[in-house]
């Protein structure tokens, strides 16, 4: 089975290391759950892994990078910008076309934000916002997602059913998530991370809330 092999992975912060050094594989079909507590790593590991990762990866990072100005039609189609020549995203930029309006739209549809189509992102709540950096991810279809806390502006039931469009959409995933419960459900394995280091790492059948809370 194909896979990522990390190795060596660091970070330093004013002269400090937060990360690392890290060495880890992540294999083809699994989909991780990345716990800790705040400021344990978490965020910078994920960006380690999408420059590591680049094209191979869709992301949706904890700052969701949309652009205010634009509506969110175009963020969401920022996801495909590099798979389209410069004279195709500068006509979609004036007068988009169809086939993007319709899988945009429905990508929103499922997120339950279709009338948000044209509203520009600056105008949106935070739960809004993070759908539609959640849309953009699953526009973007890359076999893996990078994503970090992607529901921590849902309620329940949405972000239920945004972890489980998720892991359906992506072959593999590592997801960075406060909630222990979610991570357990909807994640293979789970990574802890406790001061910048590999704490735990097992399979998530294996192991239990519990298990989990030492990290905190």
């Amino acid at each position: 089975m194909s896979g990522f092999d990390f190795n060596g992975l660091t970070a330093s912060f004013d002269g400090e290391r937060v990360i690392g050094p890290l060495s880890f594989r992540i294999n083809e079909g699994e989909h991780v759950g990345l716990v800790g507590k705040s400021g344990a790593g978490k965020s910078t590991l994920i960006r380690l892994l999408y420059d590591r990762l680049d094209s191979q990866a869709s992301l949706v990072p904890q700052g969701l990078g949309l652009v205010n100005a634009l509506p969110v039609f175009h963020n969401v189609f920022m996801g495909q910008l590099d798979q389209h020549g410069t004279w195709y995203n500068t006509v979609t930029l004036i007068r988009p076309f169809r086939r993007d309006k319709d899988a945009i739209r429905a990508l929103l549809t499922e997120l339950g934000i279709p009338e948000k189509l044209w509203i520009p992102a600056a105008a949106l709540s935070g739960g809004q916002r993070q759908r539609v950096a959640i849309a953009r991810a699953l526009y973007r279809q890359a076999p893996t997602l990078l994503a970090d806390e992607p529901i921590s502006a849902l309620d329940g039931p949405m972000a239920q059913q945004v972890m489980t469009m998720l892991t359906n959409q992506f072959t593999t995933s590592i997801v960075a998530l406060h909630d222990v419960e979610m991570a357990l459900a909807h994640c293979t394995r789970i990574i802890g991370i406790q001061d910048g280091q590999i704490a735990l790492d097992q399979p998530a059948s294996e192991l239990t809330a519990a298990d989990i809370s030492v990290l905190y």
